[in-house]
Parts: C-alpha cells; sequence; structure tokens
C-alpha cells in the first residue's frame, strides 16, 4: 500500500478517474501510482506510457484478471 508521512504534501480528490481501471498495457490516462485491483500489487506508471503488461506479474483464478486503478496521481486531474 502507498504510504506518506505529510498529509499537507497530498490533496484528497473525489475524481471519478480513481473509480475506473485499466487493462494492462494500455498507455496509462494519468502519471501516478497504480494498484492491481486482483491482488494490490503497485506500479508507478507516467501518462501515456504503456502500464505494466499482462506478464508483469501472475494471478490466481480466485484474484482474477490483472487490472490497474489509479490511487496517487501526479498533478492535477481536470
Amino acid at each position: 500500500m502507498a504510504q506518506y508521512k505529510y498529509s499537507q504534501n497530498l490533496n484528497q480528490s473525489n475524481n471519478a478517474e480513481f473509480d475506473r481501471t485499466h487493462q494492462p498495457g494500455i498507455a496509462a490516462p494519468w502519471s501516478g501510482i497504480y494498484k492491481c485491483s486482483g491482488c494490490s500489487k503497485e506500479a508507478t506508471s507516467n501518462q501515456n506510457q504503456p502500464l505494466p503488461p499482462q506478464n508483469h506479474h501472475q494471478h490466481t483464478p480466485q484474484q482474477g484478471a490483472i487490472r490497474w486503478q489509479l490511487i496517487v496521481a501526479h498533478g492535477t486531474i481536470p
């Protein structure tokens, strides 16, 4: 899980972009930290660069498909 020490360095957002999940390997819509919704593994991706691919890590059948969800954005999401 992503961590931080000083809360004044982060702003809370209710932007719907934090609710979306994305397939492995697609261009990251935003720069930031993404979490796999099946196993909670985290990865950092830059905007317009590919999210980690399907073979980045493996899942059990119970974990389902690898899907990436933005959990901390770098910069402001409009």
